[in-house]
């Protein structure tokens, strides 16, 4: 008797546990047929582990705060230096580590405060699609995405006290009509869908029928889009910083020193081409990544295998 019992109570997490693993393969496999999506994680993981870990891996971790030394000013990438230095002395490698934390940082936090904005007001107009409540949500979208987005975040952050806080603030304020243009597209589909007029036949409240039924099937475009948006986020930060209204020196940030170097051209090229490139391989990474995660979250003829 106590051995029939365990068997069934076994069964089901052990298909639970058979069901996880069939998943997680399943999307690694979606993900993994393109190639180039596979160097774009490998890119983001390199990035997000040199940022994390940067104090314990650059050689130099002390040239990202107060530093000068003149002595070594404006040498030449070698084998002490692998990019160079700067006019200060400074090692635009540990640098450029240094300042991933705070274009990653930046990236994490206007995801994370425009995308619940944008996704919740996309749900709400896109469910009373043709009330007032729309007119209203709809029409503010627009005049956000009226303006061109590099332009209203340069206003806004010239407006505030130039410092990474208020450039996120800056970037923020332009993102979130993105999201909400997005969700309402899905939104004013989906409501029309046979599984959503059963959920009011049967008297499910309006609130289950918009985050349980409409948006599950907005998922998949709101990730994809996600991991496409962190390098642009860290691109349009990087122009903040290029014209002063980003992260304030000595703290080194991808924008200022381009900007910096570009005083020095073409005498110490190093010092604007390497934090260039250090801003166009991030953005290329998580684009690879989020072209990886739309195929893993695409509907195809794996699935109905």
């Amino acid at each position: 008797m106590n051995i029939s019992v365990q068997s069934k109570q076994e069964v089901p997490a052990l298909s639970f546990s058979v069901r996880v693993k069939s998943g997680v393969k399943k999307n690694w496999y979606k993900f993994s047929r393109n190639k180039l999506s596979v160097v774009g994680l490998i890119i983001v993981l390199i990035i997000v582990f040199s940022a994390i870990f940067a104090p314990l891996i650059v050689p130099y971790p002390h040239h990202a705060g107060k530093f000068v030394d003149y002595a070594n000013a404006g040498t030449a990438p070698c084998a002490e230096y692998w990019f160079g230095t700067d006019n200060f002395g400074r090692d635009i490698f540990s640098r450029i580590i240094f300042a991933f934390r705070g274009a990653l940082y930046m990236a994490a936090l206007v995801l994370a405060i425009a995308v619940p904005i944008g996704v919740f007001l996309g749900l709400i107009a896109g469910y009373y699609q043709g009330t007032f409540l729309d007119t209203v949500i709809m029409r503010v979208t627009d005049i956000f995405l009226s303006v061109p987005p590099l332009l209203l975040a340069l206003a806004i952050a010239a407006v505030l006290k130039p410092n990474l806080t208020n450039a996120m603030i800056a970037v923020t304020v332009m993102w979130w009509p993105w999201y909400t243009r997005l969700v309402y597209g899905m939104a004013t589909s989906t409501r029309n869908e046979y599984f959503v007029k059963a959920s009011e036949l049967i008297g499910a409240g309006r609130l289950h029928i918009i985050f349980r039924e409409i948006l599950p099937n907005c998922l998949s475009p709101i990730f994809t889009k996600m991991a496409l948006d962190v390098g642009w986020v860290i691109l349009i930060g990087a122009s903040l910083s290029f014209v002063g209204l980003g992260e304030q020196p000595p703290t080194p940030a991808l924008g200022q020193m381009v900007s910096d170097g570009t005083r020095y051209m073409p005498d110490l090229w190093w010092m604007t081409v390497f934090p260039s490139l250090a801003i166009a391989v991030t953005i290329l990474g998580f684009n690879l990544m989020g072209d990886g995660i739309r195929d893993m979250m695409a509907k195809g003829e794996y699935d109905r295998e």
